[in-house]
């Protein structure tokens, strides 16, 4: 059989590094898959800042950032103006002469690419990464009109995405969704896969532990994380008084945090790491003793897949896609949102637990994330952009 030919794949990414959220690791990871493979790869994101588009060459792909604006209910997402970037971005389009390409929401970038695909007979693949939903706590309007928002943005999904010919979402539920608000009726569930080998502990690598049982919580600082909740919990632990909580990740709601840290009694037990290294990242994984995302706005979470890999227990909120990570009692648990009690009763649990119990739970998390191995995932994007049929297990 001869051999396939290299191809020039283009990813349409409202968000980008260095922006630090799933969607943006998930695109860099796909770029850098994709550039190993021997393919040309090309993104389009907005810029970080005020000025014009400009193009940037990076390891794993030439980076084309077009001139956005910033928002001021949101640290670091930016807007691109149809205007004033849709030119721009067909221009870009047709220097490059795509195989594919691949549009990662159905909003201003991923709009305009799709739109471009059609026009000209490129073979279009779109990924929704969150829920419109999502969008409430950017959005300083009443509840009335944040729900006629999130109607429109789920029918101009349905709309713009079903031209394209393959339409995926990390997990079932996401789908599950799509097909329900939407109206879109073929959409594939693929995990964003990770590198499960990056977490793990190595045969004669040493860790240095914390002096007390730690509980570790990584990603933005956002309203919808409800890290205010896990603090709150904390304070409320009675088998553990003495644990710690590590919180890897900045945002918005940090001050607000610290706040609740130092009203609660727990300030000197909550250390606050900010943004990290991807060495460091990985040793807080390593040195923790549970994981815990209280999230429920999660349509896959990246960092609990990460948090498994490094044979880690896991506490997670029940909603949206965390109970799919979760089997009670065998890898962790999982507890009802909004309850601290409840949260606090399930750290208690797993951190009075014999090390050797806890190391059970880690390993069971581990077998779990292997469905999750980032060279499936690649392997069904690449077929994806060949027009190949692909099937999920």
């Amino acid at each position: 059989m001869a051999e396939e030919k290299p191809l020039t794949i283009v990813i349409a990414a409202d968000t980008y590094l260095p922006d630090i959220n799933g969607a943006a690791m998930f695109c860099y990871r796909l770029a850098s898959a994709m550039k190993e493979r021997g393919h040309r790869v090309h993104v389009l994101a907005v810029r970080g800042e005020k000025g014009k588009t400009y193009t940037e060459v990076r390891p794993e792909a030439i980076v084309h950032r077009l001139q956005s604006h910033g928002v001021p209910t949101h640290e670091y997402f930016r807007i691109a103006f149809p205007w004033e970037v849709n030119s721009q971005i067909n221009k870009i389009l047709a220097d490059i002469k795509p195989d594919v390409v691949h549009a990662q929401s159905h909003y201003m970038i991923g709009q305009q690419t799709l739109a471009y695909a059609r026009k000209h007979g490129v073979r279009a693949v779109a990924t929704n990464h969150f829920m419109p939903e999502n969008l409430d706590p950017f959005l300083p309007f009443p509840k009335w009109f944040k729900k006629i928002v999130a109607r429109n943005s789920w029918r101009d999904m349905g709309k713009i995405f079903g031209r394209a010919d393959a339409v995926t979402t990390p997990t079932p539920l996401a789908a599950k969704a799509m097909k329900e608000h939407a109206g879109l009726t073929k959409v594939l569930p693929l995990s964003n896969g990770i590198e499960v080998g990056n977490y793990e502990l190595g045969n004669e690598e040493e860790i240095v532990r914390n002096e007390a049982p730690t509980i570790l919580f990584v990603g933005r600082l956002a309203v919808e994380k409800n890290v205010n909740e896990l603090i709150e919990a904390l304070a409320l632990m009675k088998q553990v008084p003495n644990s710690i909580l590590e919180v890897v990740g900045g945002g918005e709601q940090r001050s607000l945090l610290e706040k609740i840290a130092n009203e609660k009694g727990v300030r000197d037990r909550v250390r606050f790491l900010g943004h990290v290294s991807e060495e460091e990242l990985r040793e807080a994984y390593l040195r923790c003793d549970v994981f815990c995302q209280p999230g429920t706005a999660e349509l896959q979470s990246l960092v609990t897949l990460e948090a498994l890999s490094a044979s880690k227990p896991v506490i997670l909120a029940n909603a949206m896609a965390l109970p799919h990570l979760v089997d009670v009692g065998v890898n962790g648990y999982m507890f009802e949102p909004g309850n601290r009690e409840d949260l606090a009763q399930k750290l208690d649990k797993v951190l009075s637990l014999e090390p050797q119990e806890r190391e059970r739970l880690g390993s069971a998390g581990h077998r779990k994330v292997m469905n999750h191995a980032q060279e499936k995932t690649m392997n069904s994007f690449e077929a994806l952009y060949r027009g190949q049929s692909v099937t999920t297990h």
